[in-house]
């Protein structure tokens, strides 16, 4: 009996010793991440950020990675990449932006591979190829997957609404069909529909947004205002 217990004292010792070693990565994969926190809520809501400071924050984030390569560290890595390359106040080359653009596009994908039910991941997923391919269906792909996992999401619905615009002619007749449906529907569930009208950019747009709505009751007027107060406010 005393040989017994401690054989599971052992045995239980060693659960966890093999526990905290599991955990560690985890860990440090976390406290490395954290230290890029600060310029991704930057990056996220518009505020002045120094190129030093990005460059700190994709070195964290890159260990971050190395120690604990699970799908959330991918994609938090992405979204700060990503908000470098589009930060026009850097001062970094175009072929710095393109790169930042092509290294977010792979951890989109290896994030994705393994949590797949992230919308708004996936609609990065298209902005970036977007940014890298122009109209093609890899964005549509993409999309697609974002209308998929997370329809409902409105603060995403502008961004959804340009890329529909953007890849048309990519789109399948059935899934043209879907996305027009899809249009209709944000639409209707918008309570303020300004956003319509700031997506419009060109005359073909706005001819593709009236044929979405031609059957919406009041949509032709109500857009023909907002796209007059958008024209005239300059936003």
């Amino acid at each position: 009996m005393k040989s017994l217990n401690w054989l599971l004292r052992g045995l239980l010792g060693l659960a966890g010793v093999l526990l905290a070693y599991q955990a560690w990565p985890v860990a440090r994969g976390a406290w490395q991440a954290q230290k890029a926190d600060a310029v991704a809520q930057r990056l996220r809501t518009g505020q002045p950020v120094e190129l030093a400071d990005v460059a700190a924050g994709i070195v964290a984030l890159d260990r971050a990675v190395a120690a604990d390569p699970v799908a959330g560290r991918y994609l938090q890595r992405s979204e700060l990449v990503v908000g470098a390359a589009l930060t026009p106040s850097l001062n970094v080359t175009l072929e710095q932006r393109v790169a930042w653009l092509r290294s977010a596009e792979s951890d989109l994908v290896a994030g994705l591979g393994n949590a797949p039910a992230r919308g708004v991941a996936w609609a990065r997923l298209a902005s970036v190829r977007q940014g890298l391919q122009g109209t093609s269906r890899g964005v549509v792909d993409a999309l697609l997957m974002s209308i998929d996992t997370s329809p409902l999401l409105s603060p995403i619905w502008p961004a959804r609404l340009q890329l529909i615009l953007d890849n048309w002619v990519a789109f399948t007749p059935q899934e043209r069909e879907r996305m027009a449906a899809y249009v209709v529907m944000t639409w209707r569930l918008s309570s303020e529909r300004r956003w319509f009208a700031q997506v419009i950019r060109s005359p073909v747009d706005e001819l593709f947004v009236r044929y979405f709505l031609r059957d919406e009751p009041n949509a032709q007027a109500e857009l023909a205002k907002w796209l007059f107060e958008v024209k005239r406010d300059g936003k």
